[in-house]
């Protein structure tokens, strides 16, 4: 079976019509069972029947033979469609495994993740493999197509070639093209992402959008060259300009951005009924804010906050699957669907007391099942951090005019250097810097200084960022030489000195971008970092995804990038990156 399309063989066809004529018995069968029928939108009682990986009956009958078939009954329970994550982003410190499986034991069966890093940090044919291997796993997992980078790179035009775009998006587990971080260029001129966005709709793909505050003018003009949905709304006015043009829209409850309750309560407020064009993300949340699991905590908000109790399960589920074209397959409980089913102690309560996912337990009256299928990264080029060059006090000569004032967690504007940077440490308590990004295969560097980021940590070195290359930000020139080395030594990872003292690390020996090791604990570590960081005068939210944004050219107002320092609106190098 090509488990990315879910289009059986014949013989495994045959064998699913031979389960409802009896001469083969169902591998489980959950009775009693009252579920969500999303068709007639009702809570309707009947015997599940589940052969392997497919729903094949769903009904008031009993199956004829039950030779081999796994028994359950479901009496007093509910039973839900798997939920559906559609704007995945596998890389926040975690890896794309481990996500899905400690998804899997919220009731979140499939995930729509983003492409970007194996773009970074893979060959596309190894990315393509890996991709193979993801359909082993209980979970669904499926991917994007990027268009473009959410930076500027050094090797960007080979990055981004139309061909290797091409060929992700004739990859069968690709569904969506997007998401779209550089509309203003389309808007202008750039007509080599146009094609792009017009093979993606011949190819029967929905385009994610990213528009945050975007005008009525610009959101129709997007809709026109073809894009299909947005997650970005921060307002329940802007909800409804985009439902009111045809946008499916994606409501975000992210570490970042946690609107979800807003949203929900202001377009109530507009008047808004019907919910069919409406999902919900997380929006790749970095670990700690998965705590209580992940859709679950979405749906159980759109409970508190008023949504119809079966609604908020179908924008879970089946709104999301249909918004991809899949819901054939998933997002339902109906004869032919993937067996993704969550049971529930009552209606109002989103976290499942078990988990079926493919037909196979996730999770079995509380007990959680681990994934048997391992992931071998170094098969795939995913392997600890092997860095073979030093930094030195050459490197860290910082003379720039104008560095980078953090006003919150995603907006930085430039500001004039005051200080004297030609200095081992900056003293005192002010909240200016050393900042500094190198290229992971140390052929280049920019330097500069940050305002806003800690008022007296010496030094935090962190391989995880939106490039994949090197960024240091502290106060003191020896400790940011001790955490650079510290991180070598780890594989890759975040690394906090102060005085001369290791203070906190966290190894991401997966390229230096992932962590290697359970959810659980990357929770903690999660915690420990920001608490850390606190300690040292840190004021904003989120510190994983300050090191992303850094270089993220879709936000306002100055960024360093693997190019330099560039202003973001003009997409104008202010300071060239310095080759060593």
């Amino acid at each position: 079976m090509n488990e990315h399309l879910y289009r059986w063989r014949n013989r495994e066809l045959r064998e699913h019509v031979s389960v409802i004529d009896g001469t083969i018995s169902p591998t489980l069968l959950l009775k009693n069972a009252m579920y969500l029928n999303v068709f007639l939108k009702q809570w309707v009682q009947a015997h599940i029947w589940i052969y392997q990986d497919r729903i094949v009956y769903v009904g008031d009958r009993l199956p004829d033979n039950l030779e081999r078939t796994e028994i359950v009954n479901c009496e007093g329970q509910y039973v839900v469609p798997g939920y559906i994550e559609p704007h995945a982003h596998p890389f926040q410190l975690y890896n794309p495994h481990e996500l899905a499986e400690y998804a899997a034991f919220s009731g979140t069966t499939t995930l729509m993740n983003d492409n970007l890093m194996w773009l970074y940090l893979t060959s596309q044919s190894s990315a393509f493999s890996l991709l193979d291997d993801f359909t082993k796993l209980p979970v669904s997992m499926y991917w994007w197509a990027r268009f473009d980078s959410q930076s500027v790179h050094q090797e960007e035009q080979e990055m981004f070639h139309n061909v290797n775009i091409e060929k992700w998006m004739n990859h069968p587990a690709v569904i969506q093209g997007g998401e779209l971080t550089s509309w203003p260029q389309v808007l202008a001129d750039d007509d080599r992402i146009l094609f792009l966005m017009q093979e993606a709709r011949r190819l029967g793909m929905p385009i994610e959008g990213h528009f945050p505050g975007a005008s009525e003018k610009t959101l129709v003009k997007m809709k026109l060259l073809g894009t299909s949905a947005d997650h970005e709304s921060m307002t329940g006015k802007e909800v409804i300009d985009r439902l009111r043009i045809g946008y499916q829209v994606g409501l975000r409850y992210s570490s970042i951005r946690p609107d979800l309750p807003k949203l929900l309560a202001e377009i109530h407020e507009l008047g808004v009924q019907d919910y069919s064009l409406l999902t919900m993300t997380t929006d790749g949340s970095t670990p700690s804010f998965y705590k209580n699991g992940v859709m679950n905590q979405c749906i159980k908000i759109a409970l508190e906050q008023g949504v119809p109790e079966i609604e908020a399960y179908m924008m879970a589920s089946f709104y999301a699957a249909k918004h991809f074209n899949m819901h054939e397959r998933l997002g339902g409980i109906a004869p032919g669907r993937v067996a993704h089913l969550n049971i529930l102690e009552a209606k109002d309560n989103p976290t499942p007391i078990s988990v079926i996912a493919k037909g196979k337990w996730m999770k079995r009256d509380g007990k959680h099942i681990p994934f048997k299928n391992k992931i071998d990264w170094g098969k795939y080029e995913i392997e600890p951090l092997s860095i073979n060059w030093d930094i030195d006090e050459r490197d860290l000569q910082f003379s720039m005019p104008i560095g980078l004032n953090m006003v919150n967690d995603v907006i930085i504007k430039p500001y004039a250097i005051s200080i004297d940077a030609n200095i081992d440490k900056i003293q005192g308590t002010g909240d200016e810097s050393f900042l500094m990004l190198v290229d992971r295969h140390g052929k280049w560097r920019v330097n500069t200084m940050i305002k806003g980021f800690t008022n007296s940590l010496g030094g935090l070195v962190s391989s995880y960022s939106t490039t994949g290359d090197i960024v240091f930000i502290g106060k003191s020139k020896s400790d940011l030489i001790i955490a650079f080395n510290r991180m070598k030594e780890i594989g890759g990872g975040i690394v906090l000195v102060n005085d001369g003292q290791v203070v906190f690390e966290l190894p991401l020996r997966l390229s230096g971008m992932m962590y290697d090791g359970k959810m659980e604990d990357l929770i903690k570590l999660d915690e420990q970092l920001k608490e850390t960081l606190k300690s040292f005068g840190y004021k904003y939210i989120d510190p994983p995804y300050n090191l992303l944004f850094l270089s993220s050219m879709h936000l306002p107002f100055i960024r360093i990038t693997p190019q330099g320092i560039v202003d973001v609106k003009k997409k104008q190098i202010l300071f060239p990156a310095i080759m060593r």
